[in-house]
C-alpha cells in the first residue's frame, strides 16, 4: 500500500484514497474484506460483515491509530473501514483558536 493509491471495497460502493499508508504489512478491509485496486475487475456483491456495516462519509478521513493509515473517503458506501479488523475512527480536525 502506498501514499496517493486507491482503493475499492469489494462488498460495496466505498472508494478511498491513502493518505498515510503506516508502517508494517496492514490488510485495508472495508465491510470485512479486503479491498481491491482500481483496476481489479471483480464486480461488487453481497454485503458488509455485522460489525463492519457502519458506513462511509465522502471527503472524511478515516485513521487507525496503532498502524498510522491514513484514508480519504471519495465515494461512500454501506460498508465501513478496518486495519487488520480494527475499525478506523473518523479523523476530527484539529479547532483553530479564535483571533478575537
Amino acid at each position: 500500500m502506498k501514499t496517493g493509491a486507491k482503493m475499492r471495497s469489494a462488498v460495496c460502493s466505498t472508494e478511498v484514497m491513502v493518505i498515510r499508508a503506516g508502517t508494517g504489512d496492514i490488510t485495508l478491509c472495508c465491510g470485512g474484506v479486503p479491498m481491491l485496486a482500481p483496476d481489479e475487475s471483480t464486480e461488487a456483491v453481497g454485503a458488509p460483515q455485522a460489525g463492519f456495516d457502519a458506513g462511509t462519509v465522502l471527503g472524511k478521513r478515516y485513521i487507525d491509530t496503532e498502524s498510522g493509515v491514513e484514508v480519504l473517503c471519495v465515494k461512500p458506501g454501506a460498508g465501513s473501514i478496518s486495519a487488520d479488523d480494527r475499525p478506523l475512527e473518523l479523523s476530527v480536525p484539529k479547532a483553530l483558536p479564535s483571533s478575537d
